[in-house]
Parts: C-alpha cells; structure tokens; sequence
C-alpha cells in the first residue's frame, strides 16, 4: 500500500503531520507492506505558494497513492480525491510515523472536511 501523508518538515516519518492539507509545506509517500514501511520519499508541495482545486489530489494521484492522510482538508478536497479513487483519512496528528501506525490500525478513519471550511477558503 502506498500512502501520502501532509508533513510540516521534510524530516521524513519523524515529521510532524500537516494539519491542514492545502498548506502543507511536504508529503511523505510511504510504501507499506505487511503493515511494515518498507520505503520513505519526501516531496515538496508544488502548490505551496497557489493552487488551483483539484491540483494538489491530482499531484497525489500521480505519485500512485491509495491513501491521503492529514490532519484536516475541506470538503471538497475530499471530492477530488474520492473521484481519484484515494482512501482520505483526516485527524491525524503527531509524527508522520505515529499517523501512518494509527491508519494501519484503523484509529483514524475516513474524512471530515474542515469545521472552519469558510475562514481557510473551502467555500
């Protein structure tokens, strides 16, 4: 399984997770097999400075992930992504690594948009 994670640094599973999505400075793509990281890239947000919708779950997409997870995103964010065909997980917080350990558990699960969807533009 391939998941994305939004990070805040580029210091890989020790990153702390983004918690909001649009804004993310990084995203850690993690290959995971038997519930093991089996590989670890950093990328930088190509739209960190402006994106048009759909931009950043599209750049997701390219980099053949399953998985989305952050720490909050607005909804229709979500949209785009469940078009892709991508798992979105919100409330994930801490390191990278503890994210991606509570998805692989199922403590976090599905997606919310964003309680303050108004104040940060997900009209």
């Amino acid at each position: 399984m391939r998941i994305a994670i939004t990070a805040q640094t580029d210091q890989g599973l020790q990153a702390p997770v983004a918690q909001h999505f649009g804004h993310a400075p990084f995203f850690v793509v993690v290959d995971v097999n038997a519930a093991e990281v089996s590989s670890v890239e950093v990328l930088a947000n190509p739209f960190l400075d402006g994106h048009q919708p759909g931009q950043i779950p599209q750049f997701i997409h390219e980099q053949r992930a399953e998985a989305l997870l952050t720490g909050g995103m607005g909804g229709r964010a979500i949209q785009f992504f469940d078009q892709l065909g991508i798992d979105t997980a919100t409330g994930a917080s801490g390191a990278v690594a503890d994210a991606v350990a509570d998805y692989l558990d199922g403590r976090i699960l599905g997606a919310e948009a964003c309680s303050n969807s108004v104040e940060h533009g997900h009209a």
